[in-house]
């Protein structure tokens, strides 16, 4: 009996440890996020990283488009070997 009340704390424990893990990788990523936002944009732009945060982000989205694309054909392809 007193080794599945300490199963059951164990497994217990071992969840809320889990929830606290993934709570703070959420809160870091926000504070992250918003932190790149804000020296991105700034106040008054005084640190001068918003044109190159633009021409970041165009030509991400550039690769992104190619990359996308390619997946897509390799799917494509893929499915037409297994029709």
């Amino acid at each position: 009996m007193e080794s599945f009340l300490y199963l059951i704390i164990f497994h217990k424990t071992e969840i809320m440890t889990d929830i606290i893990k993934n709570l703070f990788k959420v809160v870091f990523g926000i504070v992250l996020i918003f932190l790149a936002l804000w020296l991105s944009i700034g106040y008054n732009n005084q640190y001068g990283w918003w044109t190159a945060t633009l021409t970041l982000i165009k030509g991400g989205l550039v690769l992104l488009v190619i990359l996308v694309g390619l997946v897509l054909l390799l799917v494509g392809f893929s499915d037409m070997k297994n029709a």
